[in-house]
């Protein structure tokens, strides 16, 4: 059945009888951007991240802005749960990638606070964040790239020759990821299990952003080419409708039981099939794109999460869009200043304003 297309948004005051209170961690980042951007009027905007320099931060007025400590931090997610307490969150919206295992591991600790996670399970995103682990889960159910673990008995080219693609199992953006074009290349990669080598797939590499309801439904799935990046995020785009694409990112998203708004990169093949190269469980950097085409899956998936029900399918409309920095204002001493700090960054905090005044 083909989706319908649903152009009224949410009312996020229906559940409480008031806009929830809404935390954005990563609020430096595009994603915690473009959350919090999505968010203006409709809610009570938190934000934090552990750079007093975030650009988001100054998307609220200072009492709503928080330094957080780094994800991998022990004590992070109690941390974080201290901050929503102190301040009645009703959502928790995290965008980096390090922060949300132990958040979905605490997630028990946040619903007994009433605090809602953005967040799937911890099981799902393990996988997710293991490039090894994600394409042992998701072979005979997706097409995928001929993918092998560097090191191990048997490893030799991968389907298709070289040039291949070399990549850290774990970890974000581009960092480690390199072209080799030899065996005697490969071989001087790590050889512990750390690296694995992926057929080179030299066609067109689109984003499908995809919301799920709490159940793990999914109601949209939008395909978007990265026509331009800056340092691994989307300056130009386009929304297109590709049912193939996002068929792929359907499958990935049940196979692995993913919830809320995340972010699955295919890339075409030397015939133009496309195949999963990974998944990003996370609200998206491009997602910008994804709201421009009608939906607006930050609105969305707060609905879900405060008890909403979504509906059957949410359809996008092919369109275009350029990005571009936009400038936040301030005086001098804003810079830097902060309404709430956790104690692990308490001191970073003091030299910062220092710094600033």
């Amino acid at each position: 059945m083909s989706a319908m297309p649903y152009s009224s948004d949410p009312d996020l005051s229906l559940p409480l009888g008031r806009p929830p209170r809404v935390l954005v961690t990563g609020a430096g980042g595009p994603s915690g951007v473009c959350f919090l951007r999505a968010l203006e009027g409709v809610a009570e905007r938190y934000a934090a991240d552990l750079d007093p320099n975030g650009a988001g931060l100054y998307l609220v007025p200072r009492a709503y802005r928080m330094l957080v400590p780094p994800g991998a931090a022990a004590g992070f997610a109690e941390a974080v749960l201290r901050l929503c307490e102190r301040h009645a969150i009703d959502v928790l919206v995290p965008t980096v990638d390090a922060e949300l295992v132990a958040l979905a591991h605490a997630a028990d600790a946040f619903a007994a606070a009433g605090v809602r996670v953005l967040v799937s399970p911890a099981d799902a995103l393990e996988t997710c964040l293991d490039k090894w682990r994600l394409a042992e889960a998701c072979q005979g159910a997706v097409r995928l790239p001929d993918t092998r673990l560097v090191g191990t008995p048997g490893t030799a080219e991968p389907e298709g020759g070289f040039p291949a693609i070399a990549k850290p199992r774990t970890g974000s953006g581009s960092r480690g990821i390199v072209v080799v074009h030899s065996a005697n290349e490969l071989s001087g990669l790590p050889q512990d299990g750390s690296y694995l080598v992926q057929e080179f797939l030299p066609g067109t590499e689109y984003s499908v952003d995809v919301l799920t309801d709490r159940d793990g439904r999914v109601v949209a799935a939008v395909p978007r080419a990265r026509d331009k990046t800056d340092s691994g995020i989307v300056v130009a785009g386009r929304v297109l409708d590709l049912p193939e694409l996002s068929g792929i990112a359907e499958d990935t998203v049940r196979t692995l039981g993913l919830r809320g708004v995340l972010n699955v990169q295919v890339r075409e093949d030397r015939s133009g099939k496309a195949a999963l190269l990974e998944v990003n469980p996370r609200p998206p950097g491009g997602m910008s794109l994804t709201v421009a085409s009608g939906v607006d899956m930050p609105k969305w998936a707060v609905a879900a999460l405060l008890g909403a029900e979504l509906p059957e399918r949410i359809a996008h409309r092919e369109t275009a869009v350029v990005r571009h920095w936009q400038d936040v204002v301030l005086a001098p001493r804003e810079l830097g200043d902060m309404g709430d700090v956790t104690e692990a960054v308490a001191p970073e905090a003091d030299r910062a304003r220092e710094a600033a005044a």
